[in-house]
């Protein structure tokens, strides 16, 4: 499945200056926005000089609000279906009802990004989100919630979300310039782990004290604040390349471009691997919580929290990257850091319960939480970043929408664990996730050496 590379295909960056950005976004060319006068400065904090950009900006506070309602919805989902089912299977299948709007409609919405207005189909489509997570609240906080309401809740938010995340990614590379890309990816990354951090704890505390029908409107509010933002930024116009053609040969192109550009093509495989192996062990976090270290919502909230620490930490070391040049072969160790960490989680939890010491087994855990989210985070924006670096912008919808199934495989990966959890423990479970992550890593660094070339 691995390819080879002799080049490598980078975009053009525009050369428009600083003032241009705010008050002529119409004359911006391949999809750049060019860097501010640089100036002199005794000391200088780099890792958020992508903030100083008004409309990147923006986007970073609205991914605030996003990524705390995701979290909070995240959790309320989990814990209700596991107490409602008392079910690993049923945990996993409520994940894997997010794979099919991903799969299906997601290339199609990376059309669309080429092709229309990005910023009325972000708003259109958070709207829409907003909509739904208030109709489930109420239908949770009301008592007649049934098992079959969350799972069309959760086939329906999938669709929103799946027009959502390309149409966002494509945004980030238009309001910075090139060389600021990779703070820019990071601190978006780092702006949903922030919330991460505390927005598990939060939404375990709510469940607690409230009822999980409280995490689902606390979302539809943080949604309504997004749309408000969302309103006031300014984009440039979308290429105007798409349009050109129809939309069924825009989707074929998508897929011919990805096939014939290698770097990009052996980036897409890459950010599979941990997305269906690694990724879905976090899908068995209830159960860990719950059956192995006797934690309740408010344990499962802190679980999750600790990953958000390192995640966070993880993404603003990126940030600081600048202009590291080994970017690639540094994706390649994480994704090995990856997998090793998931099986040091996993044995940290399980092994000392055998001895009903579960005072170690739920602080080794929790350190080790730290490590499985940073590591995740680090390979998550590198291979993003690097994806960026190698498209052009009247591409960029399509290819990111293509990259973005993933979102759909990792709900399928968390079927497979909730199947193998029931079958066989979540604990030797994940413990086989970190092994086969690590395999695959090892095996892609020699079968696709132009990662590891790439800068």
């Amino acid at each position: 499945m691995s390819q080879d590379l002799s080049s490598i295909k980078t975009p053009l960056a525009s050369t428009i200056t600083e003032s241009q950005v705010g008050e002529d976004r119409g004359t911006q060319q391949h999809g750049h926005v060019p860097p501010p006068p640089e100036k002199r400065k005794r000391f200088s904090i780099r890792t958020f000089r992508s903030l100083k950009y008004r409309d990147y900006r923006i986007l970073w506070i609205s991914i605030l609000f996003m990524s705390a309602g995701q979290w909070m919805e995240h959790i309320a989902l989990n814990w209700l279906v596991y107490q409602m089912t008392d079910s690993a299977l049923m945990l996993g299948a409520i994940n894997g009802a997010r794979a099919i709007p991903f799969l299906i409609v997601g290339p199609w919405a990376g059309v669309a990004a080429d092709r229309f207005d990005r910023k009325k189909l972000m708003w259109m489509s958070q709207a829409y989100v907003m909509v739904l997570t208030a109709v489930i609240a109420g239908l949770i906080i009301s008592g007649h919630i049934q098992v079959w309401h969350l799972f069309a809740f959760t086939f329906l938010n999938a669709m929103g979300w799946s027009v959502t995340q390309p149409v966002r990614q494509t945004l980030v590379p238009n309001l910075v310039p090139k060389e600021e890309l990779i703070n820019a990816v990071a601190l978006q990354s780092a702006g949903f782990n922030s919330t991460r951090v505390l927005g598990p704890a939060a939404a375990g505390l709510i469940i607690g004290f409230a009822g999980p029908g409280w995490a689902f409107a606390a979302k539809a509010i943080m949604y309504l604040a997004i749309l408000v933002l969302v309103f006031f930024l300014k984009v440039p116009p979308t290429p105007s390349t798409a349009r050109e053609t129809s939309a069924t040969s825009n989707f074929k192109e998508g897929f011919k471009y990805i096939w014939g550009n290698q770097a990009v093509f052996s980036l897409i495989i890459l950010a599979l691997v941990p997305i269906l192996i690694a990724f879905p062990a976090q899908s068995l976090m209830p159960i860990f919580a719950r059956d192995v270290l006797g934690f309740g919502p408010e344990g499962y909230g802190v679980m999750l929290s600790v990953a958000g620490i390192g995640a966070l930490a993880g993404t603003l070391g990126v940030a600081s990257l600048g202009g590291f040049r080994f970017k690639g072969r540094l994706l390649m160790g994480t994704c090995i850091a990856l997998g090793v960490s998931l099986i040091l989680f996993a044995l940290a939890s399980w092994l000392p319960t055998l001895w009903e010491n579960y005072g170690l087994a739920r602080s080794g855990s929790l350190i080790l939480m730290v490590f499985v989210g940073g590591f995740q985070m680090i390979y998550m924006s590198l291979n993003n970043t690097l994806l960026h670096l190698n498209i052009t912008d009247d591409m960029r919808g399509r290819v990111m929408s293509i990259y973005m199934l993933d979102q759909g495989m990792a709900p399928l990966g968390s079927l497979l664990a909730g199947v193998a959890a029931d079958s066989f423990g979540a604990p030797l479970t994940v413990v086989a996730a970190g092994v086969l992550c690590l395999l695959l890593a090892i095996f892609a660094m020699f079968r696709m050496p132009i990662v590891r070339r790439l800068t």
